[in-house]
């Protein structure tokens, strides 16, 4: 059965101070490797992307708890002259377990395609990271009866040359454009329709075995009060958490629910 994974991306927020502290509240309430965090380590795998400049700070702040670290970003070149460019290895020498790509503010607002994104995500995968492969559709293209076909382009691209071994390093988020930083959110059901139809998407470019085991997240105005009811809903194995990860009481919240909500 796969394992659900709560992830929060911090975006460009918060200073150092209120990170670390952030990071010290988390590891309080989620626990060291062993003892008071089994119950998390049984059923739910637990993740922040802080940004770049206290990645390395944040590693060390959460060293010996459950939680790991990883980026909100990544380069698609493996090093040379790009500036303001952080690569893969990058990441992983500073503590990083893995890395964010194709999220919707950086398709939408930074104009970022499928192309560029599956760069980002091969060169992720070759240097050992895992990475969270983002996908959604605009309000627009929902209305346009269009979310399939957006999410299954953004899908398949994103994908392309990533052998089926190297999916056990993927996992996949779905988030609606129009249901991030919104206060809107997919209904339990409209999640659950698409990653059905995403698993559909996996198994014809792999297989139903290599579909079946790639956890899919949910991402878009999650919260602690509408958390069970997402979590709960079937094909749905976590959450990609923007704005209620930046306190320690809601993303709690949101962890607790996926120990609590049955498979």
């Amino acid at each position: 059965m796969r394992k659900r994974f709560v992830a929060g991306n911090w975006k460009m927020n918060l200073e150092r101070r209120s990170a670390l502290a952030l990071c010290a509240a988390l590891k309080d309430g989620v626990g060291a490797k062993s003892g008071a965090s089994v119950a998390v380590q049984s059923t739910v795998r637990v993740a922040v992307a802080p940004p770049f400049v206290y990645l390395a700070e944040v590693v060390r702040a959460l060293e010996g708890s459950v939680i790991s670290v990883g980026a909100q970003d990544v380069g698609d070149r493996v090093s040379g002259a790009f500036t303001g460019e952080v690569s893969a290895a990058m990441l992983k020498d500073v503590g990083a377990h893995f890395a964010i790509v194709g999220h919707s503010e950086r398709r939408h607002v930074y104009g970022e395609g499928d192309v560029l994104t599956n760069q980002k995500l091969l060169r992720t995968l070759e240097a050992g990271l895992e990475v969270i492969l983002c996908v959604g559709e605009t309000l627009a293209e929902r209305q346009g009866k269009q979310t399939e076909s957006v999410v299954a382009r953004q899908l398949t691209k994103g994908l392309a040359s990533v052998a089926r071994a190297d999916l056990a390093r993927v996992t996949l988020a779905y988030e609606p454009v129009w249901a991030i930083g919104t206060g809107q959110n997919a209904t339990p059901e409209q999640a659950s329709q698409v990653h059905q139809y995403l698993r559909g998407v996996l198994s014809g470019l792999y297989d139903e075995g290599a579909a079946e085991g790639l956890t899919i997240q949910y991402g878009g105005s999650v919260a602690a009060n509408n958390a069970a009811a997402i979590l709960g809903a079937p094909d749905v194995d976590g959450a990609l958490v923007g704005g209620a990860s930046l306190k320690a009481e809601t993303f709690l919240s949101i962890l607790a629910a996926g120990t609590l909500v049955p498979r």
